[in-house]
């Protein structure tokens, strides 16, 4: 489904991504982690189509995607949320899902929208404005609405999960892992805290200091020494 060949990524004098190769297939869920920095979120933005490598090549269901703008990788089957919810402000939960649909698909399918605003219980505030109205795992859960309403066959989802309490971490967990089971989609998902990698992925990947250092079972990459220093000093 993806495969990423040798992706580098170049910021001036600071190289983000070197030399990265990566495949997710289809109905995968897998991990993507490592320290703050090490260049996760900036792979994500390689595959969604916002960042250009500085070199590399990026295959999506066997087309290579590199010239894609983003729109046309949303319509490809790319869809992805993003670290800080960004709903868009003085519109309703469900007029986001519309226009985010609108852009992923180029159509508008309201049966879907409803089935997605039931499947994330937020039939309850579909007419409120999502800027204003929403808790935070509202507003997590209207990311992930967002991306799945693009009709993705993948999703790339940047630390959903992230600043949530532990009893709405374990309903989001639960949320996600429904997810897979109902669209049957592959999901690539960075997330620091190990205990719910664990539990979600049955492989994990890992960065650090922009290149690829472990990729693997969860029990096989966070008894990796190489991993383990990483988290414990030698992370960027």
């Amino acid at each position: 489904m993806l495969k990423l060949d040798a992706i580098t990524v170049q910021f001036g004098g600071l190289t983000a991504l070197k030399g990265v190769s990566l495949a997710i297939g289809a109905e995968e869920v897998v991990g993507l982690v490592g320290p703050n920095g090490a260049g996760k979120t900036t792979l994500f933005n390689v595959i969604s189509g916002l960042a250009r490598p500085s070199g590399g090549e990026v295959f999506f269901n066997r087309d290579n995607v590199l010239k894609a703008p983003m729109y046309k990788r949303a319509r490809m089957g790319i869809g992805r949320t993003f670290q800080i919810p960004q709903p868009m402000h003085e519109l309703t939960v469900r007029q986001n899902l519309l226009v985010a649909q609108r852009f992923g698909t180029g159509k508008v399918n309201l049966e879907k929208i409803e089935e997605i605003l039931t499947f994330l219980h937020l039939e309850g505030k579909a007419d409120r404005d999502a800027a204003q109205d929403l808790s935070l795992s509202e507003l997590k859960a209207l990311e992930v609405g967002k991306a799945l309403a693009t009709d993705p066959q993948l999703l790339l989802l940047d630390e959903v999960l992230a600043g949530l309490e532990t009893a709405s971490k374990r309903a989001f967990m639960k949320t996600l892992t429904e997810l897979h089971q109902k669209y049957r989609i592959s999901i690539l998902i960075i997330e620091h805290d190990i205990e719910t990698i664990s539990s979600l992925c049955r492989r994990v990947c890992v960065l650090n200091y922009g290149q690829l250092i472990a990729d693997g079972t969860p029990q096989e990459v966070f008894s990796n020494p190489e991993v383990i220093k990483s988290y414990t000093g030698g992370g960027a």
